[in-house]
């Protein structure tokens, strides 16, 4: 195994070299044991290690620690010593999504993925606004989009093209394949993504078959996987915790949860390419600043009324726009508390500075006097 088949580049070298000259290592994080990370280095030496302060004090939210697929600076520890991440490389691609609640805080998937695949059904798993959820987060990370329709060994093929078709409409640059992990079908057009030094990572709900699938990939039961319930199709075993593994024969693969909330972590820009004929339609408004409700002449209100645009997928488009007003208000409410904490511990420290100065100067004369 080389550094190359983890996903290193020129890029990541280049960053390194001052970490090189201090005698560390470079390695990729394969997986996030909560209070330790397991790293793998070049020559497949796998370690546990754990976060040096200065990456955890420099942090300026959670986001920013390491996470898995990340490389990282590692200063070797002996046998009695720990191996500690003394530094965290620039992300080249980041999926993420808003943490759950009402926080204004980005939670990291996967770092450093070349191709994102998610993973759904035809049947009850199959929803056209979460996948809508799905592209936007793709989308900002910059990693390429791809959907496995899967477990199509349970239902019709009309079916199965039916939602492959919806899928499209979705997003036309997707790249979509018709899977059965139980039979074998249509693994060889993903096994194509698999090249070396190319990460995948696999997303999808719980019971769609992405452990069934990695451990078809990989060639072995690395993800043990229960029995199918007959009556919902689903899978009785998911994945407990993310993973990132190499393939013998190239590429990496990670598998992710089941995700249950796709909560949006990205901005405006990224939305509207995920909904270009929306934009398109709001062009042809009368009015520039139309608001798209009760304004004469709305293409858009039109486009409903005709049947040439989904009411479902633009109500999916106003709620995912609504939530992203909702998280810029947040991040600069959190923003603003920050800087204002910042400033609070900015003049604390310059007072007890100044305090540690004027005591100072009152001992000296006693200091020289015991002298």
């Amino acid at each position: 195994m080389t550094l190359e088949d983890l996903g290193w580049n020129e890029v990541f070298e280049r960053e390194f070299a001052p970490f090189d000259q201090k005698g560390w290592k470079p390695a990729r994080l394969i997986r996030d044991n909560r209070i330790t990370y397991g790293a793998l280095l070049g020559d497949g030496e796998e370690r546990e290690v754990v976060m040096g302060g200065k990456v955890y004090h420099d942090a300026q939210t959670d986001a920013e620690l390491p996470a898995v697929g990340d490389w990282v600076a590692l200063e070797l520890g002996g046998e009695d010593d720990e191996t500690v991440i003394r530094a965290r490389l620039a992300r080249q691609t980041c999926l993420s999504r808003k943490a759950a609640g009402h926080s204004a805080e980005e939670q990291v998937i996967v770092a450093n993925v070349n191709i994102v695949i998610v993973v759904t059904e035809a049947g009850a798993d199959f929803n056209p606004r979460r996948l809508e959820r799905y592209f936007a987060l793709i989308g900002r990370s910059g990693a390429r989009a791809v959907v496995l329709v899967n477990k199509t060994d349970l239902f019709p093929d009309s079916k199965n093209k039916e939602v492959a078709e919806v899928i499209r409409s979705l997003n036309p640059q997707a790249e979509i394949h018709l899977t059965s992990a139980e039979k074998n079908r249509g693994l060889k057009a993903v096994k194509a993504y698999f090249q070396k030094g190319v990460s995948v990572a696999f997303v999808g709900s719980s019971g769609v078959g992405k452990s069934a699938l990695v451990n078809q990939l990989l060639g072995d039961e690395y993800q043990w996987t229960g029995d199918v319930n007959e009556v919902t199709g689903k899978g009785r075993h998911t994945t407990s915790a993310r993973e990132l593994m190499v393939l013998r024969k190239g590429g990496i693969v990670v598998d992710n949860p089941g995700i249950k909330e796709v909560q949006m972590w990205t901005d405006e820009t990224t939305l509207r390419e995920r909904f270009l004929d929306i934009e398109a339609l709001a062009g042809q408004c009368k009015f520039f600043d139309c608001k798209h409700t009760s304004d004469a002449g709305c293409a858009i209100r039109s486009a409903v009324s005709s049947g040439g645009l989904k009411a479902e997928r633009y109500a999916g488009f106003l709620k995912l726009d609504e939530e992203i007003q909702k998280l810029k208000g947040r991040c600069k409410k959190r923003q603003m508390t920050i800087e204002r904490r910042s400033k609070r511990e900015g003049r604390s420290n310059v007072r007890n500075h100044s305090d540690r100065l004027e005591l100072e100067q009152e001992l000296r004369p006693w200091r020289t006097r015991r002298i």
